[in-house]
């Protein structure tokens, strides 16, 4: 495991992970110029990058609320004053997170890596994909004889 967690409350979580290579392994939506929650400038996990530091811990998750870093609370900042203080904030980096809940998002539902917002899942897409071909086959077959005519 790449770090620790601490329950403080019902939804809120310390966090301790270790900088990797690639990172803490996550993106950050939000700020005072950039909300993402309507109503609240708060620093969100938008993306949780495959094998990062976050993701091989497993406890951060997308959507979660990051109230601070290394006791720096990141209430009131700009998006770029967050970023900062991510980047600078060392080898050993402690997260305190109040995890995901239902709430009315400013922007997509999900952070796709390919900046592609679409709502619709590919599971969605799959069972479109699969009921056509389901069609396509059920035509090919009950009129399969008015096909084969000899001219």
């Amino acid at each position: 495991m790449n770090g620790s967690a601490t329950y403080t409350a019902s939804s809120v979580l310390d966090i301790k992970l270790k900088r990797g290579p690639q990172g803490l392994g996550f993106n950050i939506v939000g700020g005072l110029d950039q909300q993402y929650v309507l109503n609240d400038s708060g620093i969100y996990v938008a993306k949780i990058k495959e094998n990062g530091a976050a993701a091989l811990d497993g406890r951060l998750q997308e959507g979660d609320k990051i109230l601070s870093i290394n006791g720096h609370k990141l209430e009131n900042l700009s998006h770029s004053a967050a970023v900062e203080l991510f980047r600078s904030a060392g080898e050993d980096v402690q997260l305190r997170v109040q995890q995901r809940r239902a709430m009315a998002m400013n922007g997509p539902s999900t952070s796709r890596p390919d900046g592609d917002s679409s709502s619709m899942s590919s599971l969605g897409i799959l069972v479109v994909v699969l009921g056509a071909a389901a069609a396509i086959a059920f035509l090919c077959v009950r009129f399969q004889p008015h096909l084969r005519r000899h001219f």
